[in-house]
Order: structure tokens, then sequence, then C-alpha cells
């Protein structure tokens, strides 16, 4: 009998410790932070357009006034685009020295491995760019 008794507390606390792992696993799996896949931001427009739906509103612009922000909108759309032309030619000589600098401390056999890997960030990089130009 006491060997029953030993089998029930042992079944028992199997029992008790396989609820808890369960409960454990059930918490971090709906608790866990979720990643999305979807990479694509919204376009300018759409920036632009809840921009200024939620200036709008919040700020209790008349029509006028919503007038006369988009100019200022298109005008720094601009400037930013200008600035953005302009760093350009440094921010590429700053990517070619780094890719110098690693070129040189790469053994040949790595070196063309390193151009390839190089070869498709480029083909992704183009595609991002001709999702969201």
């Amino acid at each position: 009998m006491k060997r029953s008794s030993l089998s029930t507390a042992v079944y028992l606390l199997l029992v008790f410790l396989s609820g808890i792992a369960v409960g454990v696993f059930a918490n971090r799996l709906y608790f866990m932070n979720s990643v999305s896949a979807n990479t694509s931001s919204k376009s300018p427009e759409e920036w632009r357009r809840k921009y200024v739906e939620e200036i709008r509103s919040r700020l209790r612009l008349s029509d006028q006034q919503v007038a006369q922000l988009q100019p200022i909108l298109d005008e720094t759309r601009q400037r930013f685009h200008d600035a953005h032309e302009r760093a350009k030619p440094e921010l590429k000589a700053i990517q070619d020295e780094q890719v110098q600098k690693v070129r040189s401390i790469l053994k040949d056999d790595q070196k063309a491995e390193f151009e390839k890997f190089r070869q498709e960030r480029e083909k992704r990089r183009q595609l991002l760019d001709k999702k969201h130009p």
C-alpha cells in the first residue's frame, strides 16, 4: 500500500510540474513580442496626407490654413531632397573608404566572396529603391 501512495504522490507531482511548465510556456507565447514581416513603410504621399489630417484636426485648421500649409510642406520636401543630393557624394566617399579598408584586411579568397556579398546587397537595395522611390 505504501508503494501505491508513493506512486500516486509522484504522479501528482509530475502532473503539477507539467501544469507549471505548460503555464509558463503559454504565458511566454501569449506575451511574446510579435515581429511584423511587413517592411513596407508609408509612401511620402501617405505620410503627408496623414500628417495634414492630424494637424488639421488637432489644431482645428481652417481650409485657408491648410492651403497655406501645402506650400510649406512642398518647400520643406524640396529642401530635404536638395540636402540629401548634396550629401550623396560625401556619403559615397565614406562608403568607398570603408570598402577599401575592409578589402585591405581580407585574404584573396575572401575578397571574391566579399564582392559577391556587396553585389547581392546592391541588388536588394535597388529592389527596395524601386518599391519606395
